[in-house]
């Protein structure tokens, strides 16, 4: 990003060394499977950013091969090869792109699925965690392809003036309010509840396969002045109108904000 050529040099035996602990495994379950790509999960625990719980229950505890975990997964590994010019980690970038692009891809044409290999088979919920593989800069969809397009469309359901939903408003398992006791607001918490967060992902794969993002920061930016002065919430309902919940300044759906406005 930065271009800073000795930084990357200083960072690349650390990004070898976490490449090399994935690939061997570690606690929890995760490791790099067979066909190259992350797999996670342990019962009773939720391992990714989708990590609320109940009593230590998981209300979405997503245990296999998540869908963002594996656009992150294929990026590192682009990104070990080029700083470390391993032949090794280009061979397991391959092997990682070519299997997201056969396992993730639905053949239905929406998008992409949220979690294949789980417990009880893949997951097609709609999520915002597909845009990942679209948005990074060495995503396994950043070459704007039919997959990229696709994935693209069947967010546009989650989309709403503050941000994204967590989940398909016509998911079963979908909660429109983000309200009420500890543990209705953690139940709500993935399932249906809008993160601003989120927006920076959205305008980014949207920027790389041509649709138009013009508007789309408009609520984002009223909101500024509407609930914690000055910033931008945590989180918000998501059934309009999306009044919002959670923490009023919240550090990571600032950061997308301003850094979509400036790219």
């Amino acid at each position: 990003m930065t271009g800073d050529d000795d930084l990357a040099s200083e960072l690349a035996p650390a990004l070898d060394e976490v490449v090399t602990r994935h690939l061997e495994g570690t606690r929890f379950g995760i490791a790099a499977d067979a066909d190259g790509l992350l797999r996670q999960g342990q019962r009773g625990l939720a391992l990714t950013w989708m990590d609320a719980r109940i009593d230590g229950v998981p209300v979405t505890p997503r245990i296999g091969k998540p869908v963002e975990v594996n656009a992150l997964w294929v990026a590192a590994l682009a990104v070990a090869g080029r700083l470390g010019g391993s032949e090794r980690w280009r061979a397991a970038h391959d092997a990682a792109k070519a299997s997201f692009l056969e396992r993730f891809v639905r053949p239905d044409g929406r998008g992409l699925l949220d979690v294949v290999d789980g417990p009880e088979g893949d997951d097609a919920a709609v999520r915002p965690n597909q845009l990942l593989a679209v948005s990074l800069p060495d995503g396994p969809l950043a070459d704007a392809g039919p997959a990229a397009r696709a994935t693209v469309a069947a967010c546009r359901s989650l989309l709403t003036p503050l941000g994204l939903r967590s989940l398909a408003p016509d998911d079963p398992a979908y909660r429109p309010q983000h309200h009420g006791t500890p543990a209705e607001r953690d139940r709500a918490y993935h399932q249906g509840t809008v993160w601003p967060w989120l927006i920076g992902p959205y305008v980014d794969a949207c920027r790389r396969v041509g649709v138009s993002t013009d508007g789309l920061l408009d609520g984002l930016a009223a909101h500024v002045g509407e609930w914690g002065l000055g910033s931008v919430s945590e989180t918000a309902d998501g059934a309009a109108p999306h009044g919002a919940t959670g923490c009023a300044f919240q550090a990571w759906s600032v950061a997308e904000l301003l850094r979509v406005l400036r790219a």
